[in-house]
């Protein structure tokens, strides 16, 4: 065992993280003038390029700092930290951690220790020219071996690798030496503790609530203060233990796989994570099985079996599971479709936005009731990293999802006040999508939609037109089916041409119209704001029998369109129902679909239902003041 002692430090969060991470280097001997280093490694924002900040000649972290000064940019959900013990001669070539790009990813790789490079040269047999050693160390020769291994496998992620087999590697490099590896492949991070290993390597999983003074050790220290990071979980390895929190001493030749912040297996007992019980229950003279947390079931079952072979099966489904969510999308929000049906990645736009109410009036307000549905959705294209609501005045507040899937909150203020101020900051990751495949017979592409008698029964709602007189129906129904005419009765035509024509010829006037204005009234004026266009295109395409809802959010106006129109507050737009593909959005307003430059936030058949926000004052107030303000900047990261 060389003289030099090294550290490392890996994380493993369950969702993006900026940890404020400082690393050390410990007091001991030095020889001569032989500097010391560091080197970082991480996947920005959970693609699969990783980043590497490394500096081989420091004497301290000042370059580190210097180095993530922008902490914004800092985010992932794997980090790799390495301090090197004193040396000479090494250069970026030399310093971990090494990163190699492999199997359409960037896979990083830290070593402490020392092995036998003779032998570890006739034990790497993959003379694949991808798979040279560009340095001269024995790290990445073990590197190198490591993944020659995963491609003879026809493996593209740790997680396509069986956990027996991973192993089995590590064991063969363990009896060249002293051999505590850590590798990821930007989702995945093993980490392998060497049977011949001079030093220690501890493990703890960190979870919320998290200290303000952070985690400190004598290789590093680390906080999670950022307000984004308030709920994260994390496994972290590191070469000595933290002075907070628990943490573990990982067993001679022990190899623990963690993923998404959790570990999902290990070769000794007692480390893997405790896996749900198949509980059998009687109902209704049946046998039920429900699949149970071990937290969850504590009190008495009826029937209880858990034989041996349940709990096998079990447990492959959910290795398995969790391996092909880590193969397939990579997805922090269960929900988001970050990747193409072809698989290929689909690109996301960061957005902070700031939306600011502000009551004041004459007189106190003694008692009133509101409505906020202020919080961003989050679904398949919307994923909401951080979103907060900020009131003036203490109240009641009852949150819950209303029958349009919004997030609402209704809040009682019992207080007097003369000023009530609204406030909420969200910051939103939007995703591109792959285009729509019509293809397909049941997703139809020409007017009349034909929907099952379910599908019709849901969406009545949304077909329904408002109520006008029957002669200005009548009118408006002559206007909608010319355009289906026009376009051979053509559904995605003659949605944009409607689209195009209400924003070619309707002028956008502000204060022209009130809420009380009526479709055929922006229809005979031809103008308006964003609400009076997105209320006559929803007459006008439930008028054609297609399902048309209201909604609300913001639009990005650094967007190359022409018509960079934005309301004073939220923006208003239209989407439509397309059996078997979902609701699409078309926004009259500045004549373009809704793609990336748009934020959605609540839904509803017209305007009152989706209705940023709303109250009734029961007594006191008088005159009424109102400012609203928006910011919505691009974030790039």
């Amino acid at each position: 065992m060389s003289a030099i002692s090294s550290d490392i430090l890996a994380f493993s969060f369950d969702g993006l993280s900026s940890p404020a991470i400082d690393l050390k280097f410990r007091k001991g001997p030095q020889k001569g003038e032989h500097t010391l280093g560091w080197g970082l490694g991480w996947y920005p924002g959970d693609n699969k390029a990783a980043i590497l900040a490394k500096d081989p000649s420091a004497r301290d972290t000042a370059s580190l700092h210097g180095a993530m000064q922008d902490w914004d940019v800092f985010r992932s959900t794997v980090f790799f930290c390495k301090v090197r013990g004193a040396a000479t001669g090494y250069t970026h070539l030399e310093t971990q951690p090494f990163s190699r790009s492999f199997a359409g990813q960037d896979w990083l790789f830290m070593h402490n220790g020392d092995l036998d490079k003779t032998a570890m040269t006739r034990l790497h047999f993959n003379k694949s020219i991808f798979l040279e050693p560009m340095g001269r160390t024995d790290s990445e020769l073990a590197f190198c071996f490591l993944l020659g291994k995963i491609q003879d496998y026809g493996a593209r992620m740790l997680g396509d690798v069986d956990h027996q087999v991973l192993l089995s590697w590590f064991l063969q490099l363990d009896d060249m030496g002293s051999a505590d590896m850590v590798i990821s492949d930007g989702t995945t991070v093993a980490a392998f503790y060497g049977s011949q290993s001079e030093t220690t390597l501890y493990y703890s999983r960190v979870r919320p609530p998290h200290s303000d003074g952070g985690f400190d050790a004598d290789s590093a220290s680390f906080a999670l203060n950022n307000p984004r990071d308030t709920f994260r979980t994390a496994v972290i390895f590191c070469s000595s233990p933290f002075r907070q929190g628990e943490w573990k001493k990982m067993q001679k030749a022990q190899l623990i796989i963690a993923r998404r912040g959790q570990v999902v297996w290990s070769n000794k007992k007692g480390e893997a994570p405790a896996q749900p019980l198949q509980i059998v229950h009687e109902q209704d003279g049946h046998l039920q099985g429900v699949v149970v947390p071990p937290s969850v079931a504590r009190g008495p079952v009826t029937r209880a079996f858990v034989d041996q072979q349940a709990q096998t099966q079990q447990l492959s489904i959910l290795q398995s599971l969790q391996q092909m969510k880590s193969v397939q999308h990579n997805i922090l929000n269960a929900r988001a479709q970050t990747h193409a049906p072809d698989g290929s990645p689909l690109t996301y736009r960061l957005y902070d936005i700031v939306h600011s109410t502000e009551y004041a009036y004459e007189n106190e307000v003694e008692h009133s009731t509101h409505i906020f549905r202020l919080l961003p959705v989050e679904d398949a294209t919307q994923e909401v990293l951080n979103a907060t609501l900020s009131l003036s005045s203490e109240g009641e507040d009852l949150r819950y999802e209303d029958v349009f899937g919004n997030q609402t909150i209704n809040y009682s203020i019992i207080k007097p006040y003369k000023k009530l101020t609204v406030s909420c900051r969200s910051l939103i990751k939007i995703y591109g999508q792959a285009p729509d495949d019509f293809s397909s017979q049941v997703r139809q592409t020409f007017i009349p939609l034909n929907m099952m008698p379910w599908q019709r029964t849901m969406m009545d709602p949304y077909l329904m037109p408002p109520e006008l007189p029957e002669t200005q129906l009548q009118e408006l129904m002559i206007y909608a089916m010319s355009f289906a005419e026009r376009n051979g009765r053509h559904l995605m035509d003659t949605l944009n041409d409607i689209n195009q024509t209400i924003y070619r010829d309707f002028r956008y006037v502000p204060g022209a119209t009130t809420v009380r204005t009526t479709p055929f009234d922006v229809y005979a004026l031809r103008e308006g704001v964003c609400q009076d266009f997105a209320n006559l295109f929803i007459c006008l395409a439930r008028l054609l029998g297609v399902p048309a809802r209201y909604r609300v959010g913001y639009i990005f106006t650094g967007a190359n369109y022409e018509n960079k129109i934005q309301s004073d507050a939220s923006h208003a737009w239209v989407e439509i129902y397309i059996p078997y593909l979902g609701w699409r959005g078309f926004d009259p307003t500045n004549g373009c679909r809704v793609t990336q430059d748009h934020v959605r936030v609540a839904a509803g058949r017209n305007y009152l239902d989706a209705t940023p926000t709303a109250g009734t004052i029961y007594r006191g107030g008088g005159k009424e003041t109102l400012r609203v303000q928006v910011t919505m900047n691009e974030v790039f990261v």
